[in-house]
């Protein structure tokens, strides 16, 4: 089938890869799990093997037709629509989910999928390396940013393998790997409007000073016993979240 470039559409058919990520992820009988872009069904038919229901969001309405024609409804829930607009909030808690995602959104379906987290078991998914790597960074490395902090804030998280590009067609330019993310436990006690506000005024400015990325006094920095000469990529999510709790106290 044809692919389409505004879905940055590439279809994964490598029967190891499949094989190792459908390991990673375990699937249970029981389990409650949602497939983000199912595409040609590549991951879907081996989970629906060992599944018994699987529900699966796949934004283009020929591929979603052709999967809703091949399984019957008891078995796999197609739902047409675009993941960014999607209520995860309407399905039962203790959600996994799985999939392989669109490189174009992936970062935005990132942030949008963290509203949830409270909801959620457990997640896997390919991705850009890069992403990845991104994801997983420490703080004071070079690929440490905005969506290091707020993944790892709501979030613990481990790469798990890279895939190599013709694992994939088309074959992507890019290489691409397998990220497990679990929620942490603990509910947040900080507001996270303010949290994000905090976090993407810093990394506008990754290469100013604290004193110069946040609206912090003396005081503030005192109280945090932070250096005001760091970096924002300097600091930990932890700290992050010291910041956040100050300034909402204030």
């Amino acid at each position: 089938m044809k692919t389409r470039k505004r879905f940055g559409q590439h279809f994964l058919h490598d029967p190891g890869v499949l094989r190792r990520l459908v390991e990673a992820i375990a699937p249970a009988s029981d389990d409650c799990i949602v497939e983000i872009g199912p595409g040609e069904g590549a991951l879907t038919r081996p989970l629906l093997e060992q599944l018994g229901h699987l529900t699966a969001i796949e934004i283009d309405r020929d591929l979603a037709a052709r999967l809703a024609e091949e399984f019957s409804p008891g078995r796999l829930a197609v739902v047409c629509a675009d993941v960014l607009k999607f209520d995860f909030s309407t399905l039962a808690p203790g959600l996994r989910i799985v999939g392989n995602l669109p490189y174009n959104i992936s970062t935005p379906v990132l942030f949008h999928l963290a509203r949830y987290a409270g909801r959620v078991r457990d997640m896997h998914f390919m991705l850009q390396r890069e992403v990845v790597q991104r994801m997983v960074a420490k703080h004071s490395t070079p690929d440490y940013g905005r969506l290091s902090v707020m993944l790892q804030t709501r979030f613990k998280m481990q790469k798990l393998f890279n895939v190599a590009p013709g694992a994939f067609r088309p074959p992507p330019k890019v290489d691409s790997a397998v990220v497990r993310l679990i929620p942490i436990a603990e509910q947040p006690d900080w507001d996270q409007a303010v949290l994000e506000k905090i976090v993407r005024l810093a990394f506008s400015a990754r290469r100013k000073t604290l004193r110069n990325a946040l609206p912090l006094n003396p005081e503030d920095y005192a109280a945090l016993a932070l250096d005001p000469m760091l970096r924002p990529e300097n600091l930990s999510p932890a700290d992050y979240l010291r910041i956040t709790r100050r300034v909402c106290a204030r």
